[in-house]
């Protein structure tokens, strides 16, 4: 939905260290990531109306991490008068400040300077902007040190360390061999009425420089667990666990297995979010509000209506 009459959207750039939250989603005794943002912006308002809520692009799960997550409120007039407003004639010569900068730097230092949640970037949103629903791309990189990599305790907590050597070849070939539209409620854990259908824009896999395996993954929107799962596949694939030509027929099944491991969540980060040139942003979203139909049992449709969430 739109911000409203008399309201202004902020878009927000977040990077966080999943490791000590559950997740992103608010919820009653846990500390989350929305959670913390949110306890923020209520005492950055406490005295100008109902504290803003955030709407996120992708619900990032337990443990995930993020560099390039995006999120929007939306404010007031109000509201962002009282951040615009003078402060401080004495130091700034009655300089007006940038409301959304200005929200980013208290968000910021409400955290603290060791904090593991950071607004690297507050902005007015473009009319039409939805963080959510005007998504056209998610995009997560998972990272894994085989026995031929490095165990760098610096990056223990964003790094798998896995116990085998690992074909590179054989998993980029498997990884690309799930490109595309399908159903993935093999790959996915089941959420009621929730859809498991999603196109798969993008997976590969590649070794940087350091010896670490990175897998990047890219899609119109996650179901929960799938991106933990592909990886997991297609680790098996790499220690000869699996055949290459296995995850196509797991996939086509349709029904969770046992045949490989959901790998741990400290190794994902979410790193980009995708969105359609500015005057396209209003008309994605209404598109993407609409639930997908089901998949045909051909599996050749072709439909122009994804997913609403990037949930992980």
């Amino acid at each position: 939905m739109d911000a409203g009459a008399g309201y202004t959207r902020i878009r927000l750039d977040i990077a966080y260290d999943g490791g000590n939250f559950n997740g992103w989603t608010k919820q009653p005794g846990l500390r989350t990531v929305q959670g913390e943002l949110e306890a923020a912006l209520a005492i950055i308002f406490g005295r100008r109306g109902p504290a803003p809520t955030l709407t996120v692009a992708g619900r990032t799960d337990a443990g995930v991490h993020a560099t390039g997550q995006v999120a929007h409120l939306d404010l007031s007039a109000e509201q962002l008068g009282w951040l615009t407003r003078p402060r401080g004639k004495k130091a700034t010569g009655g300089r007006r400040f940038d409301g959304p900068t200005a929200l980013g730097r208290r968000l910021n230092g409400i955290a603290g300077l060791e904090t593991d949640v950071y607004v690297s970037r507050a902005v007015v949103a473009p009319e039409g902007f939805d963080a959510r629903f005007s998504a056209v791309w998610r995009r997560y990189e998972y990272r894994v040190s085989d026995n031929s990599g490095p165990r760098n305790p610096l990056e223990r907590n964003r790094t798998l360390w896995y116990p085998a050597a690992l074909d590179l070849d054989r998993m980029a070939v498997a990884a690309e061999s799930l490109v595309g539209l399908h159903d993935w409620a093999a790959y996915c854990k089941p959420r009621e009425g929730a859809t498991t259908i999603r196109t798969l824009q993008e997976f590969a896999w590649r070794r940087d420089a350091d010896g670490v395996l990175v897998a990047e993954v890219k899609a119109d929107a996650f179901c929960h667990s799938m991106v933990r799962s592909l990886v997991g596949a297609t680790i098996a694939v790499g220690e000869g666990k699996l055949e290459v030509e296995r995850l196509t027929a797991l996939r086509d099944e349709l029904d969770r297995t046992s045949e490989f491991n959901v790998v741990p969540a400290k190794g994902l980060t979410l790193v980009e979010i995708g969105y359609p040139p500015d005057d396209e942003l209003a008309a994605r979203a209404e598109v993407t509000r609409a639930r997908r139909p089901p998949l045909e049992t051909s599996g050749t449709a072709a439909f122009d209506r994804i997913p609403a969430d990037g949930l992980i």
